[in-house]
């Protein structure tokens, strides 16, 4: 039988993550060389939908900024990648570099090496692995349309103007734009897009940045080309060492259930939101809190104007009303990147909460736990860290934790960006793992929103940027009722049910909901992850589940 695409799909998903493991275990390879040919030729059989045109003889651009999002400024300078645990940079001279779209510390040791810090597990090695692969073949595409001939080194034309533009600095806009059309030649793309990207790239310290970047990219390809002095990515011994020890997640559960003790709030019951740092605040404080700067606005409208980055004195203002009823901030310090907030709704008063209380809910004075977004595995060390019981003077003291809520980001298989999807399940990709379960959140709960509301099987992939329209094909049309996909939900459910079910730390009976809005829609073209974010179109599917979320809690049955 012939294999179809979704298998020929589904066959190179699982190369790249058997390979990956195996690079991982033998502490360094090449990426452009024989050990980096597995990796590169099993993503050029994907061709995940949020890298385009990879497989193509022109250049990737909207994947190439996606990616550029991910990693530290400067990576494409680096032929030296070293992945890290986290070993102290933070107490020496060097600056931590932070990606604009994922939480990771990386530092510029010298000219030629950038270490990243991995302190979120697996998933966070696989993601980067993932990038710099699409990087690497975007480089070498970059290489072999400007070398003509290697023994001599000689190059077209339009490198060598790329070049001088690069070492002129600062560009006039008619000498930018001579630059461009030679980019636009090297890079197989029309002057117009290369301008899209140019102005995309741009900040303020680093104009030409995209010029820089398609310059220092293929300035390495051709000196792999023509000296077989080819880039290498290396793993730290600690990090081999430490990796899925839960090193970060204890740390970080330790300091919650720390605070809670201190606080006296260790023996209340608690309420765990996986959600973002501003919806529960918000959504708790925004509109009492701006009652004489927004009388006659409604939620959504308030809830859109604290979006707005330069409304910096209004979200001050929330967050000094919450911090006087009830918040507490931790900012993360244990290098697993999750902040979190602690609200007790006993310091509540009812000129700042905006939600009713019932008389039993006042004499239980349960506890909000909000925490920031996990990445991939990180989901399941986070969680099972946190729902184990915690020692003080050598007695342990179990969390008496009612319920526990995730909300979050996917892609969406059935409709379009900002639409919902209430799971009934979750599946993990490539494996024989589901894990169904009662949530209690349902369609009809978002009925007459003015959303599209999808309810069935949610997956939980290995890697956003695996996304490939075969496999997601497959998973629409079978009978597995798939609705969309993630990256966390099998995670968080295997903590739950490892908590609730066989360690017993936390109630049988724990409640779950879980609700994401669509960031993404990789079966359509032009609404993959590639194509920018919800911007404002986020916050009304964002605030819609965090109430319905919050109005549970506060009419739980276990508080009357």
């Amino acid at each position: 039988m012939e294999t179809t695409r979704s298998q020929e799909s589904t066959n190179a998903i699982e190369r790249m993550y058997i390979t990956m493991r195996h690079l991982l275990n033998r502490g360094f390879y090449k990426p452009m060389g024989v050990s980096g040919e597995t990796l590169r030729n099993a993503l050029l059989q994907l061709r995940p939908e949020i890298y385009g045109s990879i497989a193509e003889d022109k250049a990737e651009l909207e994947g190439l900024i996606y990616v550029l999002e991910r990693l530290p400024h400067g990576i494409e300078q680096c032929k030296y990648i070293n992945l890290t645990s986290d070993e102290g940079y933070g107490k020496s001279h060097f600056k931590a570099i932070v990606p604009p779209k994922r939480r990771r510390n990386c530092y510029r040791i010298d000219e030629q090496q950038m270490n990243i810090e991995i302190t979120r597990g697996r998933s966070d090695i696989y993601d980067i692995l993932t990038h710099l692969t699409f990087l690497f073949i975007e480089s070498d595409k970059i290489g072999r349309r400007v070398l003509i001939d290697e023994e001599n080194e000689t190059t077209i034309r339009d490198w060598g103007k790329l070049k001088d533009a690069v070492q002129k600095g600062k560009l006039s806009q008619a000498d930018r734009e001579v630059a461009l059309i030679h980019t636009a030649n090297i890079l197989g793309r029309s002057f117009v897009d290369v301008m899209e990207v140019h102005a995309k790239l741009a900040t303020k310290s680093d104009p030409e940045r995209f010029l820089k970047i398609v310059y220092w990219l293929g300035r390495l390809a051709i000196e792999e080309r023509t000296s077989g002095d080819k880039r290498t990515i290396t793993f730290s011994a600690l990090l081999r060492e430490r990796l899925g020890h839960h090193i970060h997640g204890e740390r970080w559960a330790n300091t919650i259930k720390e605070t809670l003790h201190r606080k006296g709030l260790l023996g209340r019951p608690i309420h765990i939101i996986s959600s973002n740092m501003h919806s529960v605040l918000n959504t708790l404080f925004a509109r009492k809190a701006l009652g004489k700067e927004m009388p006659k606005a409604g939620a959504l409208e308030v809830f859109e104007a604290l979006s707005h980055s330069e409304n910096d004195k209004l979200r001050t203002k929330v967050a000094n009303l919450a911090a006087k009823n009830g918040m507490i901030q931790l900012d993360d310090t244990s290098g697993a990147n999750i902040d979190v907030q602690i609200f007790d709704t006993g310091s509540m008063t009812d000129e700042a909460c905006c939600y009713e209380r019932s008389e039993a809910f006042r004499k239980d004075k349960p506890v909000i736990l909000v925490m920031d977004y996990a990445f991939g595995e990180q989901a399941y060390e986070s969680v099972d860290e946190l729902l184990k019981p915690y020692r003080i003077n050598g007695n342990l003291h179990y969390l008496d934790v009612h319920s526990i809520s995730i909300m979050g980001k996917a892609g969406i298989l059935q409709g379009d960006k900002g639409d919902l999807m209430i799971p009934s399940a979750h599946i993990f990709e490539g494996t024989a793992d589901n894990y169904p379960f009662p949530n209690q959140l349902s369609k009809a709960d978002f009925e007459d929103c003015g959303l599209e509301v999808c309810e069935g099987t949610m997956v939980t992939v290995l890697g956003t940027s695996l996304q490939n329209k075969d496999i997601l094909t497959f998973f629409l049309n079978s009978t597995w009722n798939v609705i969309g996909l993630e990256m966390e939900g099998v995670h968080y459910q295997k903590a739950i049910q490892s908590a609730s079910r066989i360690r017993k730390s936390i109630r049988e009976d724990v409640q779950v909901r879980y609700a994401y809005y669509a960031s993404d829609n990789p079966l359509k073209t032009g609404h993959t992850l590639a194509s920018g974010g919800l911007g404002t179109a986020g916050v009304k599917p964002t605030y819609l589940i965090t109430d319905k979320i919050l109005m549970q809690i506060f009419n739980s049955n276990a508080h009357g």
